[in-house]
């Protein structure tokens, strides 16, 4: 029975041959890239500084971590920008979807998307740069500028947007709002596709205006998708590092600082030794906490799938 099995086995291997060959450069690669450098972890119970052997240290560098007012200043900014930014980013999206929705004209629909996708393909670095010159406290500031036309500032007193602790946070939202809501749109463009017109044309008969239309047939269509994605999205706040990265600096750093930053920092630019041992103990606690909201997040989705759902 056994040899019967593995035959057919053998067989079917051999009968999608091609598949598996195309799917090879792929799975080295996940080796290579991914699964290999699991085995660094074991450096986050060590003292290593890449020169010497690394000294086994036991938990001292989870309980240095712990002990940081450094590390949880980074943790809870990880935590509070991501969750906010894919909040009002969803958000955002989901409107800009439905006008997109309601524009009749297709070859000016088309050319709107296409305007909005546009700055996802745009790298960080160069967003980056675009809006440190439009947000300059100078002359060549066009916020400012505007601001100081409007006499809402003195020509004096400029807003220093990506410098100011109070100003940096909504800059940096409105920058990610700017960079990726086209983006996310896609998905709900799609949904907002499959939408059966018969239910607009009957509450249309029934008197429905167009935001009748909206409230009560589009919005609640979109709801499973719109918790959907949230919900999938939510595994991925801890992975914070480009967007925070390109806009940050020394004068804000304690509203801008984040894991992924607070690892790099510390591993490259803090002054001393490196301790490669301790900043891949943050590694590995931020990759926990990853791991535990992608499974909170799978059995959330699950019940939005099988419409038990969260309300």
């Amino acid at each position: 029975m056994k040899e019967k099995k593995k035959n057919k086995t053998m067989a079917k291997i051999y009968k999608y041959r091609g598949f598996y060959l195309m799917f090879l450069p792929v799975f080295v690669f996940a080796i290579i890239f991914f699964y290999a450098p699991m085995l660094g972890i074991r450096y986050a119970f060590t003292n290593y500084n890449g020169i010497r052997e690394p000294a086994f240290t036991r938990l001292e560098n989870f309980q240095r971590m712990f002990s940081m007012q450094n590390f949880w200043s980074a943790f809870w900014n990880t935590i509070q920008i991501s969750i906010i930014k894919l909040l009002l980013t969803t958000a955002f999206a989901v409107i800009v979807s439905i006008l997109l929705n309601e524009i009749a004209n297709l070859l000016f629909k088309k050319v709107v998307q296409t305007i909005i996708y546009l700055p996802h393909f745009m790298s960080w670095v160069v967003t980056a740069s675009i809006f440190s010159l439009i947000l300059s406290p100078s002359s060549s500031g066009l916020v400012n500028t505007l601001l100081v036309n409007m006499g809402v500032l003195d020509s004096n007193n400029m807003i220093y947007f990506l410098g100011n602790s109070k100003w940096w946070r909504p800059a940096y939202y409105i920058i990610n709002l700017w960079k990726e809501t086209g983006w996310q749109t896609v998905i709900f463009m799609a949904t907002l596709a499959g939408i059966n017109t018969d239910l607009y044309e009957a509450a249309a008969i029934d008197g429905a205006g167009r935001w009748g239309k909206m409230w009560y047939i589009t919005f609640p269509q979109l709801r499973n998708t719109i918790l959907t994605v949230i919900i999938l999205n939510l595994a991925k706040v801890m992975n914070l590092f480009e967007s925070a990265f390109v806009l940050q600096n020394d004068a804000v750093l304690n509203v801008s600082n984040v894991l992924e930053t607070y690892i790099y920092y510390q591993s490259f630019n803090s002054g001393a030794i490196p301790n490669y041992g301790y900043t891949t103990a943050v590694g590995l606690f931020k990759s926990l906490v990853g791991c535990v909201l992608v499974l909170v997040c799978n059995q959330w989705s699950k019940k939005v799938r099988e419409g038990r759902g969260i309300v």
